[in-house]
């Protein structure tokens, strides 16, 4: 038998050992493709509501919260310390035995899903469970057409890229899927911009109809509300009912992708679908990113009759371990009590209309965008509609050294800033971050 031979020993890094040794270690290991923010990326070692610290012992403002995922606060007592006791009691053990966290946080996201008859599969991450919700549509309907949104984004995984209409972010044209992509997605960019936003949904039903003309009825609609990745788009509130009428006359489903747009993160609603439900809830919902809080949990809500159709075995390993539901149900339990949704849609109001009113005049900001703590500014070459991604690097360098992290992102031929704090955001935090971005912004254009 052979051996393996071994590693070279790795001194573990001391306190004042410098992040860009760290760097080069991680590219001596780590895929050139796994992106880092920054020049001199960051190494973040801890932090405290909506505060982070780097190595080097620098205090940040966090606008982004791990991509959306840290939604509440960071080192939220009341989850650490579910946590910390459910892991003093056992961590794990597999779909294969009774629950008790797994069960209760799915009864209590049943609860607020707004699907009938709700059951609830949980996974490990959004992508996964955009997999599963694929899984399920085309089994349900025996057909692996599906219909996507151009710009969006689903995931990485085989599956998921397979129904991502944004370039950046899809590696491979191969997929399982047959998939489609219909307009609707970005309000103010592409054939339909310049229509009013009646006249802009008629248009894009009008694309729908058209496109399922031409084929064989697909499984499945998946959109995100309010693109992510692509920059924080979303199309006029009401296009998804007006496509639901249309996917009911072909016996499709719609499936809402509330991976970054779930929670009460839009202030205005705790789902994003809820912006287009005068045709009903969707047949399908897949979450993530901040119901843990930061531990990895991601999962679907299906009517009965769907989650139901798979007939084979299926179980998850990880997914609703007892560990990661502890802060699931913590966390939602948090946010509940405490109206965090309430939080964002005041907070994030205030905010939006700083950075608007900050960012007026400005050559280089096309738009901003968004709503409660989700938010885009999309960036373009002065006197020009071209995006401009070199500035969105150089915005997100000068907020670093002023104390702000935030994100970015965009789809074809779009540059934007990505902006969602946690969600308890107080006032003071708002004006605080939206000063740094006026400034970043400024020294930019």
């Amino acid at each position: 038998m052979g051996v393996l031979p071994r590693p070279p020993p790795r001194r573990l890094r001391g306190a004042g050992e410098p992040v860009n040794d760290l760097y080069a270690r991680h590219r001596g290991v780590m895929p050139d493709w796994l992106a880092l923010y920054y020049d001199d990326p960051l190494e973040i070692t801890h932090g405290e509501g909506r505060h982070v610290w780097d190595a080097q012992g620098n205090r940040y403002l966090d606008f982004f919260g791990g991509i959306l995922t840290t939604m509440t606060a960071h080192a939220l007592p009341e989850v650490t310390k579910a946590v910390t006791e459910q892991a003093g009691r056992i961590i794990h053990s597999s779909t294969l035995y009774l629950n008790r966290p797994m069960v209760e946080l799915a009864e209590r996201v049943a609860m607020v899903s707004g699907i009938p008859d709700a059951r609830v599969f949980f996974t490990t991450s959004g992508t996964e469970a955009n997999d599963t919700a694929m899984l399920l549509a085309t089994t349900y309907r025996q057909g692996n057409t599906v219909v996507a949104m151009r710009n969006s984004y689903h995931g990485r995984s085989f599956g998921a890229v397979g129904i991502t209409g944004n370039r950046t972010w899809s590696p491979t044209s191969l997929s399982p899927l047959q998939t489609l992509y219909a307009h609707g997605g970005v309000r103010t960019r592409g054939p339909y911009a310049d229509l009013d936003d009646r006249a802009f949904i008629d248009a894009c039903v009008a694309d729908l109809r058209d496109l399922l003309g031409q084929t064989r009825p697909p499984a499945a609609l998946i959109a995100e509300p309010i693109q992510g990745v692509g920059g924080f788009t979303s199309p006029p509130d009401g296009l998804y009912a007006a496509f639901r009428e249309v996917l009911d006359e072909h016996g499709m489903l719609w499936i809402s992708d509330e991976v970054q747009t779930g929670w009460g993160r839009t202030g205005e609603h705790f789902w994003g679908w809820q912006a287009h439900d005068q045709s009903g809830p969707p047949d399908i919902v897949t979450f993530a990113k901040g119901i843990g809080n930061g531990m990895s949990i991601g999962g679907v809500i299906a009517r009965a009759e769907i989650m139901n159709c798979i007939d084979a075995n299926s179980i998850s390993t990880f997914g609703g371990t007892q560990i990661t539901m502890a802060a699931g149900l913590a966390n939602l339990g948090y946010h509940l009590e405490h109206d965090l949704q309430g939080n964002a849609r005041r907070v994030g109001g205030l905010l939006i209309e700083l950075l608007r009113g900050a960012t007026a005049g400005l050559p280089g900001v096309r738009e901003v965008r968004g709503r409660g703590l989700m938010i885009g500014i999309e960036l373009v070459k002065p006197g020009t509609d071209e995006a401009d991604p070199a500035a969105a690097a150089a915005v997100l360098e000068t907020a670093r050294r002023n104390g702000l992290l935030i994100g970015k992102g965009g789809g074809h031929d779009t540059s934007a800033l990505r902006i969602a704090p946690p969600l308890t955001l107080t006032v003071a935090e708002a004006e605080e971050g939206a000063a740094i971005l006026e400034n970043a912004l400024r020294s930019t254009y």
